[in-house]
């Protein structure tokens, strides 16, 4: 795993990573339904569940990882830290945005504008795809919403700390070091909001929800991040909200509007032209 992929498998990790994130939505959702939490102590489980997770990959299979844990985290702290600062930031900064300005207006900013950041910052070509991408994602998420500058804001901090947390770990030498330092950060930033969920499908989910969309996704995505550009693993993981979109059809009985299937097909196509690139 920490041998530089070829382009190809690189490609598949990050696309796996982005249909694990796509379930994320449908599972704090369920969460909010069965376990009665707030969405900022989902996000604390979320990471705490990966903490729990990949401490237990480690342990199993030691070869997961590139070394021992201690030596990685004096190598370089603070960017593990400021790793997990943008973890409890895109959580924060998103979960904050939605009761303002709507789950809709909330994804497109938060979703839309990190991969323009990451590719800004990385100093690498905003291609047409990656402004496609963009426009499918905005019909996609089309819905009505307020412009709630609060709100607003809290989307853009929401993107910046995704991209914070993209940038940094480009090119880490062991992926699941990286991220477990990272989750462990976040999680103890985000500790003032947990509350105990009051059910065992709680307890499920919450172990679901470290597992796949956090810990398995993450890692994928910071093995991709080795031999991909910044901006081209940015355009995949915009498959998420595709995921999350198809699953409320399917489970939750949700209907797509045209416009939504539209924009469904525009971000499908950009995804495929970045890839090719």
């Amino acid at each position: 795993m920490h041998h530089r992929l070829s382009t190809r498998r690189a490609l598949v990790y990050v696309v796996l990573a982005a249909l694990a994130w796509g379930t994320g939505g449908p599972t704090g959702a369920l969460l909010s339904q069965y376990a009665g939490l707030t969405p900022l102590a989902t996000s604390f489980w979320r990471l705490a569940a990966a903490v729990v997770w990949l401490t237990l990959a480690r342990l199993a299979r030691p070869v997961l990882a590139a070394g021992p844990l201690r030596p990685v985290l004096a190598a370089s702290p603070l960017r593990h830290v400021l790793s997990g600062l943008g973890l409890a930031v895109c959580q924060l900064g998103y979960f904050t945005a939605i009761p303002r300005v709507g789950v809709g207006i909330a994804t497109v900013i938060a979703l839309g504008a990190a991969p323009i950041f990451i590719t800004v910052a990385a100093r690498e070509r905003l291609t047409p795809a990656l402004f496609a991408a963009v426009v499918g994602l905005v019909l996609l998420s089309a819905t009505s919403g307020t412009a709630n500058l609060t709100g607003i804001a809290a989307a853009v901090m929401s993107a910046a700390g995704y991209s914070l947390t993209t940038l940094l770990n480009r090119n880490t030498p062991d992926p699941l070091t990286t991220a477990l330092l990272g989750f462990t950060a976040g999680a103890l930033l985000l500790a003032p909001f947990a509350a105990l969920p009051t059910t065992l499908i709680g307890w499920l989910l919450i172990a679901y929800f470290g597992l796949v969309p956090t810990a398995v996704a993450y890692t994928l995505f910071y093995v991709g991040l080795r031999t991909l550009k910044a901006s081209t693993a940015a355009v995949l993981a915009l498959l998420e909200p595709v995921v999350a979109a198809t699953i409320g059809v399917l489970a939750f009985h949700e209907r797509l509007t045209p416009l939504a299937l539209l924009g469904a097909a525009v971000l499908l196509l950009a995804v495929a032209a970045q890839s090719r690139r």
